[in-house]
């Protein structure tokens, strides 16, 4: 199943909710800090995590009555609670430790943003909530929360527009600001001034005599390329004869070299774009960005016709 990337709040519903991570960052004493300090944001918050390992099912049970309907509940297994009574915050241990960075964020979010922390006394948060494709409002402004102060405002945009154009940037920035490499990719797209794109596959999976497939995960891209391009119709599967197929990393490698593709804009017109693939075994990114002159040989994506 793809997971389109839709995080967007409208810009009224934005700018509110940066000024409450950047309210949450000053009052933490946090911007210039790496990484970003969590702990001090949650205790701006005035929010405390309970570091046992206690968010299990009879213990949810247990709270989803206390809440007395006053309860959000999750879409599937609970991996982050907030109970706004106590003000704790509980994390499923199980979670990769970048993952838990993010998911504490977000039920920081809850807590901290005044028009949210008294709408449940329990908020429960699984894969779906705090996924970029949320249609619920109430997770996707916590997403924003969580996002915006984990990559302090415009601090890993700004740092990452110092340094040349490539995917090693955000997964290199990912360890100062402790942030995931995937929410990292989606940051240095979704803020970019460029025309560019990154395309997300699940790992590729081995097929005899046939090499392999990845399926498409999701894709993001920046508000030039969509203003150029629109929203591309990606295959759903990626084989190693389709030309973004061919760039994934196999083998135990990790990166793909520079590649030149080509893509049709909203016109038909033909942009020149250079493609590359990085992975960290989780998923597959495969950057893209419309440059104007290049000097490699080109790869016409199929159904493309070069002009």
């Amino acid at each position: 199943m793809i997971k389109p990337d839709d995080s967007r709040l409208t810009p009224a519903q934005y700018a509110k909710v940066r000024s409450e991570a950047e309210r949450a960052l000053s009052l933490a004493g946090a911007l210039g800090r790496f990484p970003t300090p969590i702990d001090d944001i949650m205790a701006a918050a005035n929010v405390r995590e309970v570091k046992e390992d206690v968010l299990n099912e009879s213990f949810i049970l247990k709270l989803r009555r206390q809440a007395s309907g006053a309860l959000k509940s999750a879409l599937s297994k609970v991996i982050g609670l907030f109970d706004a009574k106590a003000r704790l915050v509980f994390i499923d241990r199980t979670l990769h430790i970048v993952k838990q960075t993010f998911v504490r964020l977000h039920e920081t979010g809850h807590a901290f943003m005044a028009w949210q922390r008294d709408l449940y006394a329990v908020v429960e948060d699984c894969d779906q909530t705090i996924e970029p494709a949320t249609a619920d409002l109430f997770d996707r402004e916590a997403n924003v929360f969580a996002s915006e102060v984990v990559f302090q405002l415009d601090g890993f945009t700004n740092e990452a527009e110092e340094k040349d154009f490539s995917i090693l940037v955000p997964v290199k920035l990912s360890g100062k600001y402790g942030a995931s490499i995937y929410s990292s990719v989606r940051r240095y797209v979704s803020h970019n001034w460029r025309a560019c794109t990154v395309v997300v596959l699940n790992p590729p999976k081995l097929i005899p005599g046939d090499g392999f497939q990845a399926s498409l995960r999701r894709h993001c891209s920046s508000p030039r390329f969509i203003e150029i391009f629109g929203e591309i119709n990606w295959p759903l599967v990626f084989t190693p004869d389709h030309p973004i197929g061919a760039m994934v990393p196999v083998n135990r490698r990790k990166m793909s070299g520079k590649r030149t593709i080509s893509l049709k804009d909203r016109n038909g017109d033909t942009h020149e774009c250079v493609a590359e693939a990085f992975t960290q075994t989780y998923q597959v990114f495969v950057l893209i960005h419309a440059v104007s002159t290049l000097t490699s040989t080109s790869i016409i994506m199929p159904g493309v016709s070069k002009t």
